[in-house]
């Protein structure tokens, strides 16, 4: 008997199930934005595989969960079926982000053009990161733009970004790297 089913074959001609079990494309909006955002706590999950500061690693581990969170919120059409667990992002998950954008970014020099990603490998990944929540971030708001989705989702992610570039730019510092600021006279 085999232990688990893994493979379904159920997606062989480009459907999958949603929560609660409609069958939708796999261009589907929401699958754009639930694929968007899980590829985001992917890139974080390796990030967070090269930092070795405490408190970044509990921030990033932090919001691999909320993203979890999001993810599943997106996976389901309220019209079709209940979010499980009733679960969603608070506006505590927001406050903690905003809390810690704050605490890293005091501990920054004050910049005065902008940064280039690059600097030190985790900087470089956490810009990665960046980028990927902007894009999840669009999905997001793309999807919305059809199908309402929570507030509290919407500001978490733009919150995330913000987030993950103080940390690039704390990570640049930590790993002793320098960091690649904007060169407008390479015009």
């Amino acid at each position: 008997m085999k232990k688990s089913i893994i493979y379904t074959r159920g997606g062989d001609k480009g459907m999958t199930s949603l929560v609660g079990g409609q069958r939708v494309p796999k261009t589907h909006l929401r699958l754009e934005a639930y694929g968007a955002t899980d590829e985001l706590n992917a890139f974080i999950g390796w990030l967070i595989t090269e930092v070795t500061d405490k408190e970044i690693s509990d921030i990033l581990l932090f919001t691999q969960n909320a993203l979890f969170l999001i993810g599943a919120a997106l996976a389901t059409d309220p019209a079709q079926a209940e979010h499980k667990n009733g679960a969603t992002i608070t506006p505590s998950h927001i406050e903690r982000i905003e809390q810690c954008i704050d605490r890293i970014d005091a501990s920054l020099p004050t910049l005065k053009t902008f940064v280039l990603p690059g600097g030190s490998c985790g900087a470089a990944l956490a810009h990665v990161c960046r980028t990927v929540c902007r894009r999840a971030e669009r999905q997001i708001c793309r999807l919305d733009e059809v199908y309402p989705v929570e507030e509290s989702i919407r500001i978490f992610i733009n919150r995330l970004s913000d987030l993950l570039f103080v940390i690039s730019r704390r990570l640049c510092i930590l790993e002793k790297g320098d960091e690649i600021l904007w060169d407008n006279a390479c015009n």
